[in-house]
């Protein structure tokens, strides 16, 4: 059985990531890429339970934490007999996927377990293990299956038991035993031995000087932890981030809600650079912003919601019966159907995300100032079509006001690039649509009886995407309307203080099933209070969010209050977004209002 969800902590190299329980255990890694196969899967219930641990052999108790400004983990054990200390790190661009663990011995002698299971191909594919003498002149552990090599290195390895390696020894004060795991094609020789002080260094150097770059505000020790995590959720050689680490980790323990984020969604790359910008790291958004005018080239028509990392657009979805699920909640999925939804609140997103790269600095050029216009024309065309809405909803498309109100800041935003920094454009066109998008949505997506903006046209529900609007700047945050939203919102859709993204009971998602509430919901209520004047309720509940994350700061995409555990996939790039520009509007001088 898998560890709680909260109980992971991640580490990555800008390729992917791996999972690391409390415990000790590696119990989610896929190799070399975040959407690429899966070569430790206990994680999703794989039968083997493949995973690759080193931790206390007995009774032990356990702290960990990232050292300070980076993504290097560092677990402290300690038993009756000792202390010992775990690094755990991914290094940063040594170009090839390495996973390296040392262990150093503080004081007395703690007995360590060392359990490897390697099972390829999301736990399908059990690989032949051999010993060698590889390039540095030590033996080495080699796993290969098709594709896939792995090669493991360690002053002394596991023995084979039975389809798992295992052993058992004890490390001394000042000791100190590196292990290294890394993947290369099968084909290819095994490749020479990583020098281990010399990455552990580089990666934190680098992780560090990337961060010294953040500006000071509220909250700097989360709002710096979760920027650390979105660009360990970022391709290096590409810039484009996955939603998550995870597939399938379910939105309804034991139900069907479990979906693969280890894509990239144009919503979430525009926050990102939004969210750069915005945290004092203009030039660093570069990366993002180059991946998101690479995705949406072409054809307006053939835009999508979502792609791989290198802008792939096929990601067709297929379960997978050999997988239990984490916790019992099957099917375990690959690849995301939604790709093929039409989510029109997306370009709202983007041109959102380019203004503010322009506002800060970054300079346009001709062919992405074209591109951009090109498809506003498009959306000019479609913008009064129905669509599934920023959830992803699988029931009828609808007239969400959210999409609505996107599409509005995707004119107004091309409304400002030509009159705020001179560039050429249809200018009195698009206010003319912009106005008209805006007539539309307070004439049917405002409910004038409760005072509250609605989810689409054709309901009186509401959900939390509407907290939005006071953000974007389609209203002011204590516009009146504004203030009955988030009334309304607060008073359908907070379950135990956090908020859900909307009442499943409505059946407008056409699944079955619940949902527990959504964490960024939660962390948009937080910016609403803020920009309504509701200041002591604005950090009550940024204190309360804050206090939900794990003991190293990250946060999956739900939150169950009930029972007091983590929901959905993880560490999930959207809430850690909303959690920036939270602390960000609480940064704002009271007499302000917090930016858009």
């Amino acid at each position: 059985m898998a560890l709680g969800i909260e109980e992971y902590a991640a580490i990555g190299d800008q390729h992917t990531v791996a999972l690391v329980g409390i415990d000790g255990s590696v119990d989610w890694l896929c190799l070399p890429r975040f959407d690429s196969p899966s070569c430790f899967t206990a994680l999703l219930g794989d039968a083997d339970g493949s995973r690759w641990r080193i931790g206390a052999a007995g009774e032990h108790q356990a702290s960990r934490r990232y050292l300070p400004g980076s993504n290097v983990l560092e677990t402290t054990i300690t038993t009756e007999t000792g202390e010992a200390r775990v690094i755990d790190l991914m290094p940063i661009g040594d170009r090839r996927a390495d996973l390296i663990r040392r262990v150093t011995g503080v004081r007395g002698t703690v007995r360590l377990a060392h359990d490897l299971v390697i099972r390829f191909d999301y736990g399908e594919i059990r690989p032949w293990v051999h010993r060698e003498i590889g390039p540095g002149g030590d033996e080495v552990l080699i796993a290969v299956a098709g594709p896939d090599k792995l090669v493991l290195t360690g002053p002394r390895l596991p023995a084979a038991a039975d389809g798992r390696h295992e052993d058992e020894f004890e490390v001394g004060e000042g000791e100190v035993l590196d292990f290294t795991l890394t993947w290369v094609p099968s084909h290819r020789e095994v490749p020479p031995p990583v020098d281990v002080d010399e990455r552990i260094e580089h990666t934190l150097a680098v992780d560090r000087d990337w961060l010294r770059a953040r500006s000071n505000g509220a909250y700097t020790e989360a709002v710096d932890r979760s920027l650390l995590t979105l660009r360990s959720l970022t391709h290096e050689d590409t810039g484009g981030i996955v939603a998550a680490a995870t597939t399938s980790l379910p939105e309804d323990f034991g139900g069907s809600r479990n979906w693969d984020y280890r894509y990239s969604w144009l919503r979430d790359a525009s926050l990102t650079v939004e969210a750069m910008v915005g945290s004092g790291h203009p030039d660093t958004a570069g990366p993002w912003r180059d991946w998101l005018l690479r995705a949406i080239a072409g054809d307006p028509e053939d835009l999508q919601i979502m792609y791989a990392v290198d802008g792939s657009r096929h990601l067709p979805e297929v379960e997978l019966p050999n997988l239990a699920g984490y916790a019992g909640s099957r099917p375990v999925r690959i690849g995301n159907a939604a790709v093929g939804q039409r989510q029109s609140d997306v370009l709202g997103e983007v041109l959102g995300a380019l203004s503010a790269a322009r506002g800060a600095g970054l300079e346009e050029n001709s062919v992405s100032w074209s591109l951009q216009c090109a498809l506003l024309a498009s959306l000019g065309e479609t913008w009064d079509q129905p669509d599934h809405g920023i959830w992803e909803i699988r029931g009828p498309q609808q007239h969400f006001t959210h999409s609505k109100v996107m599409m509005w800041v995707a004119f107004d935003r091309m409304v400002r690039g030509v009159e705020e920094h001179g560039l050429d454009g249809p200018v009195e066109h698009w206010r003319a649509v912009r106005d008209r998008i805006a007539a539309e949505v307070h004439e049917r997506g405002y409910d004038p009886d409760r005072n509250t903006f609605t989810q689409h046209y054709a309901t009186r529900e509401v959900d939390a995407s509407l907290l939005l609007l006071g953000q974007v700047g389609f209203v002011a945050g204590d516009d009146p309307r504004m203030l009955g939203t988030v009334a309304a919102v607060e008073e359908d859709l907070l379950r135990d203080g956090l908020l859900l993204r909307y009442r499943t009971s409505s059946g407008v998602d056409g699944l079955p099933g619940d949902e527990h509430p959504f964490l960024a919901c939660s962390f948009w209520l937080v910016s609403a209070y803020a920009r309504a004047g509701r200041h002591h309720d604005a950090r009550a509940l940024m204190d309360r969010l804050l206090a939900l994350g794990n003991d190293v700061g990250l946060f999956s995409e739900e939150y169950d209050p009930v029972n007091g555990r983590m929901a959905g996939n993880f560490p999930q790039a959207f809430t850690h977004l909303t959690l920036i520009r939270a602390a960000r509007d609480l940064s704002a001088p009271r007499n302000e209002t917090p930016g858009t």
